[in-house]
């Protein structure tokens, strides 16, 4: 387990292969399904290539989304990080959490992390985020990490009302 980041009660690792259980569990868990959608994973098999060909080949740009590991159990509860979509003009923080890590303060915590890794290890001088406009919990989360709204869209992918936030460091 290669750790890129320790708060006082998680690890942010990178994901491998043997994580198909867990990464099956999280894209399908309801939170997933309504504001990040749906990948269409449904087997360990394709939840263990899904990591292969878009968490782990992340890695290669020195940074992408990384487990979230309680330290006191070593249990995967979610994932965060960093994303680089072809369809933003920069970095992206992004996160999502098993149901019942939800409401704990372990996004924030992890998110953190995540902020100071981009800042002072990846020199970032800006970072940015993507939500629908009805998940009211991840705005408050980014508000948290002084992100703000820049921009109201549609997606074009599916006609989803979203948001576009920033923060310059």
């Amino acid at each position: 387990m290669k750790i890129i980041k320790e708060t006082k009660r998680l690890y942010l690792a990178e994901a491998t292969t043997k994580n198909a259980a867990f990464m099956l569990a999280l894209l399908n868990s309801e939170g997933w399904l309504e504001f990040i959608g749906d990948r269409n994973v449904r087997t360990e098999a394709e939840a263990a290539k899904y990591l292969t060909e878009r968490v782990i080949k992340a890695y290669a740009e020195g940074f992408g989304m990384y487990n979230v590991i309680l330290k006191s159990t070593g249990e995967i509860i979610g994932m965060c990080g960093l994303v680089n979509r072809p369809t933003l003009k920069g970095i992206d923080i992004g996160f999502g959490f098993l149901p019942q890590y939800m409401g704990k303060g372990y996004a924030l915590e992890s998110a953190q992390a995540v902020m100071a890794f981009a800042k002072n290890d990846l020199q970032l001088t800006e970072v940015l985020a993507i939500t629908t406009q009805n998940n009211v919990r991840s705005q408050k989360l980014l508000e948290k990490l002084g992100l703000t709204i820049t921009k109201s869209y549609t997606d074009s992918s599916d006609g989803s009302p979203m948001y576009l936030y920033k923060i310059l460091h």
